[in-house]
């Protein structure tokens, strides 16, 4: 019996200067990739990526294209080297554009599109915080939320895993819950380097305005099932991603919920396609028992394609 795989796209945070340059001077079809970005987007994230500066690449506008592109090159890259179908698809945060393009829900122009104008409006966002939480005791995140809502808005980003979640809102309430964790006996409370509150309602304004956006977007049906952020859940119809995607950006990220409901379902090789190894570590906490193998340049493809061919009988 044929092993269930899925692939995984990472999020902001993954990017670094000179993601995906091997693959785009290897793969003809990644270098296509990047040449349609360039073309679709009006400016080069070719350079942005290959050569930066760092301080343009980590600026939200720029960013969330960078990432999408450079994973879907790598996407490309290795379904030109290997003949596979995962069982599902899914994207942390961003990373679920490159998702719903591999499950065949939209174009490379309709993703690039997308995600510019999602990082546009992000980008306009400012205000609010966001910190890390690393193994806070069970329960103690819930408690030190509700501490801190008297002195402002705070809510969960990101269920990254069993030991990590994200918090966001003001920045006064970030901060005091962080504070009421430390003395709850979390082990570290780090603060991010965001431009604004990510996945919070600080974001519903840019929620809605991408609404009016998506509402002319050409969506399909997803050849492959989804599970999507905003609820963990198997996701096939165009009009239900279109009806998620704008809440996506002001909603809690469910990736450990994701991660574990994929497995549930059997998933027992991950790959995660796309710059960085984060949703590699994330998922080692998830699921441990699970295979993770990462695409990013031309070895770790090449080493995942060996690894996978041991694995699983592939044609």
């Amino acid at each position: 019996m044929t092993k269930k795989i899925a692939f995984l796209f990472p999020g902001q945070g993954a990017q670094s200067v000179g993601m995906g340059k091997d693959l785009y001077e290897t793969y003809g079809i990644a270098k296509n990739v990047y040449d349609t970005a360039d073309k679709i987007l009006g400016k080069s994230i070719t350079t942005l990526c290959f050569e930066g500066p760092e301080e343009d690449l980590k600026q939200t506008v720029n960013t969330q294209p960078c990432i999408v592109t450079t994973s879907i090159a790598a996407l490309e890259a290795l379904k030109s080297e290997l003949n596979i179908i995962p069982d599902y698809t899914a994207g942390h945060s961003l990373g679920e554009y490159c998702a719903m393009y591999a499950s065949g829900v939209m174009t490379l122009e309709t993703a690039l599109k997308a995600i510019q104008k999602r990082a546009d409006l992000m980008g306009e966002t400012k205000g609010g915080a966001m910190a890390a939480i690393l193994n806070a005791p069970d329960g103690s995140v819930e408690e030190a939320l509700k501490e801190a809502s008297s002195v402002g808005y705070v809510d969960v980003a990101n269920y990254n895993s069993p030991v990590q979640v994200v918090i966001t809102g003001d920045e006064a309430a970030v901060s005091k819950a962080g504070e009421i964790l430390l003395e709850k006996g979390a082990r570290r409370v780090v603060p991010l380097a965001v431009s604004g509150a990510f996945h919070s309602k600080f974001m519903e304004k840019a929620g809605k305005e991408f609404e009016s956006f998506v509402s002319d977007l050409e969506l399909n049906d997803a050849v492959v099932p989804v599970i999507t952020n905003v609820d963990a859940e198997v996701t096939k119809n165009a009009s239900d991603f279109r009806n998620k995607m704008p809440k996506q950006i002001y909603s809690s990220v469910h990736w450990t919920q994701t991660i574990q409901k994929m497995a549930d379902d059997g998933v027992e090789i991950f790959i995660e396609i796309g710059p960085g190894k984060v949703l590699a570590g994330l998922n080692k906490k998830i699921v441990p028992s699970a295979k993770v193998f990462n695409v990013f340049d031309k070895a770790s493809l090449d080493s995942t394609i060996a690894s996978l061919k041991e694995e699983i009988a592939l044609v």
